[in-house]
């Protein structure tokens, strides 16, 4: 194949990396629609993700890497990828169907895995061979080795990634609909197939340009076609409108009488719905004597906001929505419950994480209420910790209302749903003296600093809804002493009192949350049940005691691999997987640990998910400048240069952990703007900087010698990426939300020391020759 200009050349690899983010955020998006958008779920995805292109990279991508043209190879590779990422997105949606789930419905845990482990095998083991195909590519154009090639692939990967993921978080999914970017997606790598097949460069010229028109034409088609595989997840509905926001895809349906807003699949809302709407605020604001200024946190535009305006001693509402899209949408399709309210003088809109927003605001208020989901998610489960409690109390005026509601039942309280009641009430009452519930299908939560506040007598809350002559269908006289009479409070009261071993809801050991997901996954099988029952009691020695185990077997067996150089190739592949699961376990750490302390601020999410991309960019452009100026080191050199980036490696969540504890306690606005707009960026680069330096390193060392290396270039790229998919499972289903932060922090750090050690060995038991 003649050689390609060097500019064209590396965006058409850069294309890998770019494509690979685009469609891994498009699609994610997609699969939270159709199945459950928790963290636990997003696991599954990305595992998913990481499995099949690693088994792209490795077993198909041999045979890519085996031919003697590449380019026409990565060209017919690129042709499959432009037409399987808008068949993808609409496979996924359609996925429902399969299992007859009906509107709102949410998967179960097999189905869901089912589904993400179908959906994306075609794309992911396409993406996975472009690797190897074009590192093939690279090695032959340039003329250079097979680590050179291997690192210098990733290295572009990494940068198109870091681009990728900036252009779709702030511009593609804001301005186009799913099938939009994936045809346009589609369009580059068209391009760039066309670039690599077609010799003449008029051709090439002519053939991008068609495509270009080709995609102007078709504009409308994919409008059309976006409407009608949307409107096929709401069978038995009239999808009135669907809006993609940078939190969420909101769908409006509606049904004679009422209208209902999703969101990633879920229900916000329905509309009209007075006594949901009348629950969410008159219970707590009934609570305090005579209340001024009230902070709302999410929901008002449910009508529950109209509903909280009735009682005339509130001079002030201050009302927290963090995505401005949802409004937008109760503007224009939910008028009676929204646009009152909204046109009321008393009301301050703010379109913010409401706990940043709590944390940052120099005001003080009466009554303090979260009308938010149940925590089903970390993003969540932040409304329900022990530091966000204590950040209310903080805010709350002296004779001070906070309140809540969670879910619960009118008689049974199943255990599942007793251990999270118990978690989440315990985690209360160690912030807040006072303490009542009133229950029901839903149970209320007050709480205050001081006593003498609240009450449990039926007739004091009747008195003060007729003095305040709030007008309501539901939450009235003949409703509120039902819901509160008291052989009803003194059950509820004992089936949710915290035992000796109910443990407290934290920033950095989110265990509600996982609570949540238990008593989500029981819906489906009782045999879930024991499953996360098991997980959830097991103990943390006993897991570190079985990795230990597993990590020495691993590494006595390629200690005594006969040859030399074959430790020294399972060494550098042993440290590749390690640091794959590292990787992935610190963007984690990263995201949550940043979610947890300063909100779900989606800007600063998007550029730290793209330093941590340029930081990989970074490290490896580092490693393979050094690795040219010196050619000549020798293997054990470089396996102690390995050894020690394992130590570092095994330091780096232990000391994220510190940081985030030392950053939790910030709360003026300029220290935070600071931290989370600069400080948390540069975590993410030196993170992504280690391990870009890492890996074309262990390439140097695991193709040092090797007759056969065009046959497995893409083979290391998939142990790193089996690595991660392990991390992705361990780390957001298991790690953090059971055992949290810190003892997540610990075990990430023992799955580096025992392949640092081997390489440690490797590089000491003799003197190796030079490559």
């Amino acid at each position: 194949m003649p050689r390609l200009a060097p500019v064209p050349f590396r965006a058409v690899l850069g294309l890998i990396g770019f494509t690979a983010i685009v469609a891994q955020i498009i699609l994610m998006r997609e699969l939270m629609v159709v199945s459950y958008g928790n963290e636990i779920s997003l696991g599954v995805m990305l595992a998913s993700w990481l499995l099949w292109t690693a088994l792209g990279s490795n077993f198909f991508g041999k045979l890519a890497a085996r031919s003697h043209d590449p380019g026409r190879v990565m060209a017919g590779l690129q042709l499959i990828l432009a037409l399987t990422f808008p068949a993808t997105v609409l496979a996924v949606r359609a996925s429902r169907s399969v299992f007859r789930a009906i509107p709102g419905e949410i998967l179960g845990p097999i189905p869901m895995f089912l589904t993400c482990l179908a959906s994306l095998s075609c794309f992911c083991v396409v993406s996975g061979c472009l690797f190897a195909a074009g590192s093939r590519l690279y090695a032959q154009q340039a003329n250079s080795s097979s680590s050179v090639a291997t690192g210098s692939v990733y290295l572009l990967e990494a940068a198109g990634s870091a681009l990728g993921g900036i252009l779709a978080g702030l511009l593609l999914i804001r301005h186009f609909t799913s099938i939009e970017v994936s045809l346009l997606v589609s369009l580059l790598n068209l391009a760039a197939a066309a670039t690599l097949a077609i010799r003449t460069v008029s051709y090439r010229r002519a053939l991008t340009a068609v495509l270009l028109g080709g995609f102007v034409l078709t504009l409308p088609v994919a409008r059309r076609l976006e409407d009608l595989s949307l409107a096929r997840l709401w069978p038995g509905f009239r999808l009135i409108a669907a809006r993609n926001s940078v939190y969420g895809s909101l769908a409006v349906v509606e049904t004679p009488g009422s209208r209902s807003l999703f969101e990633n699949g879920l229900l916000m809302f329905n509309a009209p719905d007075p006594a949901a709407a009348e629950e969410a605020v008159h219970f707590a604001l009934l609570q305090h004597p005579s209340p001024k200024t009230l902070l709302l946190i999410g929901g008002g535009a449910s009508g529950s906001l109209l509903q909280a305006l009735q009682h005339p001693s509130l001079e002030r509402v201050d009302y927290v929505e963090l995505d401005p899209t949802v409004l937008d949408v109760a503007e224009q399709y939910f008028p009676q419950q929204w646009a009152a309210a909204r046109a009321d003088a008393r009301v301050h809109v703010h379109h913010a994480d409401g706990r940043l927003f709590l944390k940052s605001t120099d005001r003080s208020f009466d009554v303090i209420l979260i009308n938010l989901p149940d925590p089903q998610t970390a993003q969540l489960n932040r409304f329900y910790t022990l530091e966000f409690f204590r950040e209310a109390a903080e805010k709350l005026n002296s004779g001070g209302v906070f309140s809540f509601q969670l879910r619960a039942a009118e008689e049974y309280i199943s255990p599942e749903l007793g251990d999270f009641l118990r978690c989440i009430n315990k985690t209360l009452r160690e912030v807040f003296p006072v303490v009542t519930t009133i229950p029901g299908e839903s149970v209320h939560f007050f709480a205050a600093k001081q006593g003498g506040g609240l009450t449990s007598d039926p007739q004091e809350l009747i008195s003060r809804l007729r003095s305040r002559h709030v007008q309501t269908s539901y939450v009235r006289e003949y409703y509120i002493p039902f819901r509160m009479m008291p052989d009803r409070m003194l059950d509820l009261d004992r089936q949710i009192k915290p035992r000796g071993d109910t443990p407290v809801n934290l920033d950095f050991t989110p265990i509600a949350y996982y609570f949540d997901v238990a008593l989500w996954s029981t819906q489906f099988n009782q045999g879930y049940r024991r499953i996360f029952e098991s997980i959830a009691r097991v103990n943390f020695g006993y897991v570190m005691a079985w990795l230990g185990v597993l990590l020495l077997a691993i590494g006595v067996f390629l200690r005594w691999l006969p040859r030399r150089a074959a430790r020294a190739r399972a060494s550098a592949a042993f440290c590749t997987a390690a640091t794959g699961f590292t990787l992935i376990g610190l963007e984690v750490m990263l995201l949550l640990g940043f979610q947890a302390i300063y909100g779900y601020v989606y800007h600063q999410l998007a550029i730290v998910i793209a330093f941590f991309m340029a930081g990989m960019a970074l490290g490896c452009w580092w490693r393979l400048r050094r690795s040219r100026s010196s050619p000549a080191t020798l293997l054990d050199r470089k396996m102690l240069m390995l050894a020690g980036l394992q130590i570092a490696a095994a330091f780096c969540p232990l000391l994220l952990y510190v940081l985030f504890s030392l950053l939790s306690g910030i709360r003026d606005p300029m220290g935070l703007t600071v931290v989370s707009q600069a400080l948390f960026p540069v975590l993410a680069l030196l993170s992504g900087l280690l391990g870009g330096y890492q890996f074309p390193l262990a390439s140097e060392i695991f193709f040092a010698g090797s007759k056969s290396a065009s046959a497995s270039l893409g083979t290391l790229y998939a142990v790193d990426l089996v690595g991660a998919c392990l991390g992705a499972l361990a780390v957001s289903a298991l790690l953090l939300p059971v055992f949290g932060f810190l003892r997540s922090a610990v075990l990430i750090a023992a799955v580096n020391l025992v392949p640092g050690l081997l390489a440690c060995w490797v590089a000491f038991e003799g003197t190796v020759p030079q490559e």
